[in-house]
């Protein structure tokens, strides 16, 4: 794979096709994963979707789970660079809260060919942990606030993953129920709800 890659290097119209040929493959296996999980996907049902030769394929691939990989990667990339762009939490109160999730939740609408898929039943779970991580991570300059600085930080911590587990299984409610909440009721509803489990 890298052989080839490098003798396509100094050639931009290869490259182009190159890169023509991995976004082909990449929305053709999301495009599968709205129906079937990644352990039902075969490489032939990825290259007769995307019209591409399976030696084509293993030319960029080792396999399909490695395509699912570089997608996944990428999205990530994504999205760790839109939370890098938002100010980070800082305190603890409803509206600001709210406010972040609200964002959250509006970036994985936006994205209904990855982060939707990645997310749903048919998701990797090990995206979704890494995914859920991200999330952690974003809240947790608040995390004393979060908890009103009655318990310590390892405690804080957990409360923080437990509720952004509990954030995650009802985002996956919403994609499966054709988000029919809007994003901003969503936003209020697991804020109030993280709020009554902290009382």
């Amino acid at each position: 794979m890298k052989n080839t890659e490098t003798k396509l290097k100094g050639n931009p119209e290869n490259n182009r096709n190159v890169r023509r040929t991995k976004l082909a493959l990449r929305n053709s296996l999301i495009e599968l994963m709205k129906n079937k999980s990644i352990l039902r996907i075969s490489v032939k049902e990825i290259c007769d979707t995307a019209d591409v030769g399976r030696s084509t394929f293993y030319a960029h691939y080792e396999s399909h789970y490695n395509l699912l990989e570089d997608i996944e990667n990428e999205s990530l990339s994504i999205f760790e660079e839109k939370l890098s762009m938002d100010q980070p939490l800082r305190k603890y109160n409803n509206q600001e809260i709210s406010l972040k999730f609200e964002k959250t939740l509006q970036f994985i609408a936006d994205n209904t060919s990855s982060i939707q898929i990645l997310l749903s039943e048919n998701g990797d779970l090990s995206f979704q942990r890494k995914f859920i991580r991200r999330l952690v991570n974003y809240f947790k300059n608040a995390k004393k606030h979060y908890t009103d600085n009655l318990i310590d930080e390892k405690t804080s911590e957990c409360y923080t993953v437990f509720v952004i587990h509990g954030a995650i299984a009802l985002i996956q409610h919403w994609l499966t129920n054709g988000m029919h909440i809007s994003i901003s009721d969503l936003a209020k509803m697991i804020t109030s709800l993280t709020r009554e489990m902290r009382q």
